[in-house]
């Protein structure tokens, strides 16, 4: 069933460079592998109709040259979520001459779960056993040329973080004898009738037609596609029928019939390898993973975990270090002296407007792109990367899971969710870990609508200092209300098909400083290349509206609503308008406003909810546009504005009517 090395090392590209794809579940080092194996000549790119980046390289191993491309982790190769579909795509169209998977030495049978599915589909597999040290210091210990014998392929063992058995691995890479493993799974006898009958109308390509008649049989929907563009119509809808014939025959689900069956297998080969004494260090750690999921002393550690990356992200990285970058960096000595610059070189006023006027590049679009997103970015890279590396990532998962299910989200929402309370621009990129279109649909349009940035957030704290504690808790209780119930009504309205929650829970582990500033410098450098292009586009629009007098029409089309219905003076337009540029700007408009006692307390309130709910800042929108589409970002930003207004209106007359007391 499988084809060996040999063979398919002749599969190259036009430089005749031999293609090696990197295969794994997430946290176990591939990243820090791919770095290792490539240097830091790489490219990151998204793959093709995809949000998810996908980086490649090249690498001269042993005098051979290859191109190595490092795809997304993955726990199946039946895809839920858009992750492993461009993982299993890339292994389905790109036909490499090898795959290196790289697995968890703690986590063999997980491990083994992807070789088998690797195996079934024929393709030549070099298994890099990856944290060994881990494993040894669980007392956990894999023989090696046992499992290699089992399976039929290269088995090595790395430390990818010490740099150790790097060179075991590079031979294997090299070598002519690497073949597809060879123990192929067994399913249910009616099972296996249909995968015969359906990989007969396959056609023969990259991997087996039997692996990919398994996953038909099994309901991938994600492979129609690649069917449609391989079959003729009529033989497209046979096999379609008979997977449904197969489905309905069955009695339970086919999909988990075939997991289990892989994952029986794969307990039984890692139960032959494995040999287990006690640990010097696993105690601890085991400890903690189990505290982690407590019902009880969950709660106060996934707190504990919440609150640290709020303060790492959205006070470091969102106040502190954007306030050095934006205010002395550049305020003080970049923006200066490129306004000097400019004035000295550029002629036209026009053209010196456009670079470092109000809505300059420079002055506008490169400020707000490094000095004020880049910090809160990287911060974020680090933690998220942190909790990655840890295994607790999961376990936030699970902790968050049920009051997330009431919106329409699986747990996993919770890490975008608490980001935009450091910045929604960068919480928009990270739905991206979320499993199906719909749940990404809803959190980004929970996002724009009720978590407001740390930025916003610190001067809506110091207007309310002049406020009661009851005014406090009217903002809080009303935004936290509006997130929940527009998040249930979206799940009642946003069509697709609901979150599983399924995820396997690795061991908990102390990060390694490696692995986190491979990811941290590799998402950094992607974040440069895809939005510092989207501030430009943006700044640019800006300016264009700003020369043709727009803004200030679009000012005096807002004021009627803003004094009508919300009750406010007409001088608060500007704050709102102004907020679409940057939150906080528009928070730091309505503070004057408050500060020059031209707001009353109920009007100040009134603002401050009406702002928060308002319209996502104008980097958020780009952000928006770039992940979810022009039509779908245009239709929450044009959605949110009548919710805001409601909200503040009916606030208003609430307040008024029962005459609250705020200070």
């Amino acid at each position: 069933m499988g084809c060996h090395g040999s063979q398919a090392t002749e599969v190259r590209d036009a430089q005749g460079v031999g293609r090696v794809v990197l295969v794994g579940n997430p946290n176990v080092g591939k990243s820090v592998l791919f770095g290792l194996l490539t240097g830091k000549y790489t490219t990151v790119s998204n793959y093709p109709g995809t949000t998810v980046e996908v980086s490649q390289g090249s690498a001269t191993i042993e005098g051979g040259k290859f191109l190595l491309v490092d795809t997304p982790g993955v726990n199946s190769l039946l895809p839920m979520s858009e992750d492993e579909q461009v993982t299993r795509d890339i292994l389905l169209r790109e036909r490499p001459a090898k795959v290196v998977q790289v697995g968890d030495s703690k986590n063999l049978r997980r491990t083994l779960y992807l070789t088998l599915q690797l195996a079934e589909m024929g393709l030549p597999v070099v298994l890099d056993l990856n944290m060994e040290d881990e494993a040894r210091d669980r007392g956990i210990t894999i023989d090696v040329k046992k499992l290699r014998s089992l399976l039929g392929t290269e088995v090595v063992s790395t430390v990818a973080s010490e740099r150790r058995g790097l060179r075991g691995l590079r031979a294997a890479i090299t070598s002519a004898e690497t073949a597809a493993p060879v123990l192929p799974v067994r399913y249910h006898p009616l099972i296996e009738e249909y995968i015969e009958r359906v990989a007969a109308l396959l056609p023969r390509g990259g991997v087996s037609r039997r692996s990919l008649a398994a996953m038909i049989v099994s309901g991938d929907e994600s492979l129609a596609p690649w069917l449609t563009g391989e079959l003729e119509p009529a033989r497209v809808q046979e096999v379609e029928a008979l997977a449904d014939e197969c489905r309905r025959r069955f009695a339970g689900s086919v999909g988990l019939s075939v997991n289990e069956a892989r994952m029986k297998l794969a307990g039984e080969l890692a139960g032959q390898v494995i040999s287990k004494a006690p640990g010097a260090k696993g105690s601890v750690a085991a400890f903690i993973g189990r505290m982690s999921m407590h019902p009880v002393w969950g709660i106060p550690l996934l707190l504990a975990v919440l609150y640290a990356l709020y303060l790492f992200v959205g006070v470091l990285g969102a106040g502190t270090l954007v306030d050095f970058m934006e205010n002395i960096v550049f305020g003080r000595h970049l923006n200066p002296m490129f306004a000097k610059v400019v004035d000295t070189l550029v002629p036209l006023q026009f053209f010196r407007d456009m670079l470092v006027g109000r809505y300059g590049i420079i002055t506008m679009a490169l400020t707000y792109a490094i000095a004020i997103i880049l910090p809160i970015t990287t911060t974020f890279f680090i933690a998220f990367s942190i909790l990655e590396d840890s295994g607790y990532l999961p376990r936030l998962a699970v902790m968050s899971n049920r009051i997330f299910n009431v919106m329409g989200l699986s747990g996993k929402a919770v890490l975008p969710m608490v980001l935009g309370l450091g910045c929604g621009t960068m919480a928009v990129m990270t739905t991206r870990i979320l499993e199906t279109r719909r749940e990404r649909v809803i959190a980004t349009f929970l996002l724009a609508l009720a978590v407001p940035c740390s930025a916003q957030l610190g001067v809506i704290m110091g207007i309310m200092g002049s406020l009661s504690g009851r005014a406090l808790s009217i903002w809080i209780l009303t935004v936290l209300g509006i997130l929940l119930l527009s998040g249930f009504l979206a799940s009642k309205l946003v069509r697709g098909s609901e979150p599983e929650f399924f995820l396997e829970l690795p061991p908990i582990r102390m990060p390694t400083l490696a692995n986190v500033m491979v990811k941290t410098g590799n998402r950094a450098i992607w974040y440069l290349k895809e939005a510092v292009p989207l501030f430009i586009y943006g700044t640019l629009a800006l300016f264009l509206l700003d020369k043709l007098h727009m803004l200030g029409a679009i000012e005096r089309f807002l004021s009627p609503v803003v004094t009508g219905v919300l009750g406010l003076p007409q001088s608060a337009t500007e704050a709102f308008l102004i907020g679409f540029f940057r939150r906080d700007y528009g928070a730091a408009g309505l503070y004057a406003l408050s500060s020059k006692g031209m707001l009353t307390p109920v009007q100040t309130l009134v603002s401050l909810v009406t702002l928060t709910l308002f319209v996502p800042c104008l980097a958020h929108l780009l952000m928006m546009i770039k992940e979810r589409g022009m039509r779908l970002s245009l239709a929450i930003f044009f959605a949110i504005i009548p919710i805001a207004v409601a909200v503040g209106g009916v606030l208003n007359w609430v307040l008024r009517t029962f005459d609250i007391n705020l200070l």
